[in-house]
């Protein structure tokens, strides 16, 4: 019997979705647009957040998960539903297998609520994997090997730290410290320096753009339309790479102190190995400059970034996928 079968990089912020044999299909917002009235969804994905903060009084654009759990099932089910159609098609009569990735530290609540939500939506066999595990397969670290290997998987919504021996987690910190709370400090920062209102997708742009983790001699900079505080008029503004740097720095000190944390309850061997080998991060903030920089500076260990560290989570989905039978006995949590 043919089963298709995809890997859903569930993110708060972006959803990616891989299938077998097609690779990446699927790369949009994690967003539904909902009429107030009715409470119907009408857009999902890329055309939902095109209306973020340009809509009328009866339309939300909705991000459905909240820190990488689920914080709306009706609208988690819906979104999965469109996503899932769109990767196999809409007259697919076998329901697909799906693997789908959760933070580290999911109840068992949480789980389920991802699984019944997938299976609602139109998945077959559905599977949860860890996120780090995922993200480290996708960077190409040999998770099966008995040495260790840490990862910092910086998400929108989490930023997860692990370390990874054996094929399982030996240690982890799971922090709702990532990408929003960049563009919300970024925000802030024009706020009260600049006294510039602007909208949570300039400061996603502001920081795709110029972003960075440490101030340099070569900043960037963009310039940014808002509306004045105080004239209640539009206004343009420069920006630069270092003001980011210092706006995000927080946020970046709170994810290095829960690496330095993930060290401390650490086997000792295998915090060796890490000092060997380096530690690798990944997700989208691993696209922010200088961040391999500002960890290594803070830790005192090597820092790489992952090749395309966007992709690790649902690249690790597609390894997963490719070798189910071989990972169904250890990795995969079948419910």
């Amino acid at each position: 019997m043919f089963t298709r079968k995809i890997g859903i990089d569930l993110g708060t912020v972006n959803t990616i979705v891989y299938v077998e044999d097609k690779g990446f299909i699927i790369n949009e917002p994690t967003m539904v647009a909902l009429s107030v009235p009715d409470n119907t969804v009408i857009a999902v994905g890329k055309e939902a957040k095109e209306m973020l903060g340009r809509t009328p009084q009866d339309i939300i654009a909705y991000r459905p998960l909240k820190e990488g759990v689920i914080a709306d099932y009706y609208i988690t089910r819906a979104m999965l539903h469109y996503f899932i159609r769109k990767a196999v098609g809409s007259f697919n009569i076998f329901k697909p297998d799906v693997v789908i990735s959760a933070p580290a530290g999911i109840t068992q609540t949480e789980r389920r609520a991802i699984t019944n939500a997938a299976q609602e939506a139109g998945a077959g066999k559905v599977f949860i994997v860890k996120e780090p595990i995922l993200a480290a397969l996708g960077a190409g670290i040999p998770i099966n090997s008995h040495s260790g290997n840490m990862i910092i998987n910086i998400g929108g919504g989490t930023s997860e730290v692990a370390v990874i021996s054996l094929g399982g987690v030996v240690s982890w910190s799971s922090l709702r410290v990532a990408g929003n709370k960049f563009d919300q400090a970024i925000s802030e920062m024009v706020r009260k320096k600049y006294q510039l209102a602007i909208g949570e997708q300039t400061a996603e742009q502001i920081k795709i753009n110029v972003g960075a983790a440490l101030p340099s001699k070569e900043k960037l900079e963009m310039e940014v339309r808002g509306r004045d505080l105080i004239s209640g008029l539009p206004k343009d503004i420069v920006i630069s790479s270092n003001e980011i740097a210092e706006a995000i720095n927080p946020h970046l000190m709170d994810i290095g102190s829960a690496a330095q944390s993930v060290f401390n309850v650490t086997p000792p061997e295998l915090v060796a190995d890490i000092m060997e080998k380096g530690i690798i991060v990944s997700g989208g903030g691993a696209q922010i400059k200088y961040i391999d920089e500002f960890f290594k500076r803070y830790l005192g260990v090597e820092v790489y970034v992952a090749e395309n560290p966007l992709f690790c989570v649902a690249y690790g989905a597609g390894v997963v996928l490719n070798h189910l039978e071989t990972y169904k006995r250890t990795l995969l949590n079948k419910r």
